[in-house]
């Protein structure tokens, strides 16, 4: 097919004199698969995704109840303490940022009077500081005024590591001051080029210093209101179920005009991403239903049901899989999974590549995903400048075999290999979620070709993405030799995306399990880089930058991508949402309305 037919198709599916489903038939037709062709369209901003939406109601309130399901119900709603997205989400709907991102990655202000630039004097000319002007006239939902004291005790309260807060990362290393009562100047150790961090998005929700502030440091875990949520969000708190259902009603104080749409708001928790779907495609029990990882057939068979339809936003979230290299059956110094102790497999480089060899991701994507994931060697894959092309897929059984031979892992009378009186018998953990447990199945089943005995566990997803220091289940932990989940990435530059496979960030119990560095990887080059591009203001060096470290991390074989995953979300025919691939769902929770 030649460039032109296919730009003219495009834009015929851009204006809607051409079906999504028949594009994708022509191009299959021509020889390409269906996940290409919507990753064409994905790429040319046509595809599921909707477009951002011109606000068109006139008032506030008047359009009755949002109902909304995460089938990974909320268990907390402390975003500074959000384990998870669930909890970020169910955070986001009482709680603001300065600055949230649109779905082409554009900062638009939220509590901020306008996005900092050169122009108006926000951004320093050295790459060192920003300064955020604060709208005034914003108050709490209790009635107190939101100023720039709110920030800066953000600020301390998330650096502070007695907090244990799982943004700590984000504010321990910069300074925040107060210019006046709506002006806070944000500044940086050396030149940086991603400045948009502190304050902003998923990670950059303001909590109020006077019902925090008693709670501060070691008695963070104490304070009421982190179930009992107060912010300047659209929606005030009702009531909170963990894991069941977040409650809100219509903020009539809120400092945007004509918002909220809605009147009331229910995040329902609980179910499966399966049923969830069904929910709202198929029955329209409910408006709007989170991360429908369901296969692309089943969401198609739904679709036809008339009440709603999936949207696909493009987005930089990865599914892969983690290997342990640490021991999580043994305790060291009373804590498993210490860094201070190996894995009796994964510590050998033999046994990593071979697994990495086991990932058949070109049928995970073609029998499971369909359009809604693509295969992928790497971890960091949006936005495209940053994806690496030095990176391949590979899955071959012989090889692996041949691998796990000369590293002397020999089959023993039971087909499984050992070394040094240890089986390869490992423990395979996920979420519970139909699409999972079919890759596990994928998986498990070539490497029983490869002598290797896996376990597969499935945790409840309310356990697994859960922050609760007592659950030994929780991914946070990883307490058995592989697991398997989805990272999503929440800001259109790596920055923070790739302070995973930090060593400070290392998940531990001297940080209650909430370091991003779940994988407990540590590389010298990886923080050398990483240190590099904090500074780099060139943005094509920049990239460069986070090519070698996705290289760096997949390259070691300690984490085993599978599926660059667009976000996958249902929406019924009538609501109108303000979705991004850059920040969390109920970012623009604010312009969401109902057509009549």
């Amino acid at each position: 097919m030649h460039e032109r037919q296919l730009r003219n198709l495009i834009e015929n599916v851009r204006e809607g004199k051409l079906p999504r489903r028949k594009f994708i038939e022509r191009l299959v037709s021509v020889g390409l698969t269906a996940p290409m062709a919507s990753m064409l369209l994905m790429h040319a901003g046509v595809a599921n995704a909707q477009p951002a939406q011109v606000y068109k109601p006139t008032k506030r309130g008047g359009g009755g109840a949002l109902k909304a399901l995460w089938w990974q119900g909320a268990t907390l709603l402390q975003p500074h303490f959000a384990n998870g997205t669930k909890d970020q989400e169910g955070s986001r709907i009482f709680y603001e940022p300065l600055g949230s991102w649109d779905k082409d990655g554009n900062l638009v202000p939220i509590l901020a009077a306008e996005v900092p630039t050169r122009e108006n004097g926000g951004l320093s000319a050295d790459g060192k500081s920003v300064t955020w002007k604060l709208k005034r006239g914003v108050t709490w939902h209790d009635g107190q005024p939101f100023t720039a004291d709110d920030c800066i005790f953000t600020w301390e309260y998330a650096k502070d590591p007695a907090t244990a807060a799982v943004t700590s990362g984000v504010y321990k290393d910069v300074k925040v001051e107060k210019v006046d009562s709506h002006t806070i100047r944000v500044t940086f150790a050396k030149a940086t080029p991603f400045w948009a961090t502190a304050f902003v998005a998923a990670e950059g929700m303001i909590i109020p210093k006077h019902l925090f502030g008693p709670y501060a440091g070691a008695k963070s875990r104490e304070a009421p209101n982190n179930l009992k949520p107060v912010g300047t969000g659209p929606y005030k708190f009702v009531d909170f179920k963990p894991g069941d259902m977040v409650r809100g009603e219509i903020n009539n104080n809120y400092h945007m005009p004509n918002r909220p749409y809605f009147d009331t708001i229910e995040m329902k928790g609980g179910g499966d991403a399966a049923s969830a779907a069904r929910a709202v495609l198929q029955t329209g029990e409910y408006d709007y239903a989170w991360n429908l990882q369901v296969e692309d057939e089943v969401l198609k068979r739904m679709e036809e049901g008339g009440k709603g339809k999936a949207h696909i936003i493009p987005s930089g979230d990865i599914e892969f899989i983690q290997l342990n290299l640490t021991d999580p059956w043994t305790e060291v110094e009373g804590e498993r999974a210490s860094i201070k102790s190996k894995h009796f497999a994964f510590t050998d480089p033999a046994v990593r590549q071979a697994m990495a060899l086991l990932a058949d991701r070109k049928s995970i994507q073609e029998f499971i995903y369909g359009r809604t994931g693509v295969a992928t060697a790497n971890f960091l894959n949006n936005p495209a400048k940053f994806r690496s092309p030095n990176t391949k897929m590979e899955f071959n059984v012989d090889k692996a075999n041949a691998l796990l031979d000369a590293a002397g892992w020999k089959k023993g009378a039971d087909g499984i290999r050992e070394k040094g009186g240890k089986k390869m018998k490992f423990v395979y953990q996920t979420s519970v979620n139909g699409i999972r447990q079919k890759e596990q199945a994928v998986i498990k089943q070539a490497a029983q070709k490869a002598g290797i005995d896996l376990e597969l566990k499935s945790v409840t997803a309310s356990v697994f993405f859960s922050s609760d220091v007592a659950n030994p289940d929780t991914y946070g932990k990883f307490w058995c030799d592989m697991q398997m989940y989805t990272t999503t990435m929440t800001q259109p530059d790596p920055e923070r995306f790739m302070d995973q496979y930090r060593a400070h960030e290392i998940s531990a119990k001297a940080n209650k399990w909430q370091g991003r560095n779940i994988a407990r990887w540590r590389n010298d080059e990886y923080e050398k880089v990483y240190a590099q591009a904090e500074a780099e203001l060139d943005p094509v060096k920049r990239a460069a930058m986070f090519i070698r470290m996705n290289d760096l991390v997949v390259g070691d074989n300690a984490i085993i991508p599978l599926i660059s995953r667009p976000r996958v979300r249902g929406a019924s025919h009538k609501l109108m949402t303000a979705l991004t691939g850059w920040d969390l769902d109920f970012s623009g929770l604010h312009n969401w309305y109902r057509e009549a």
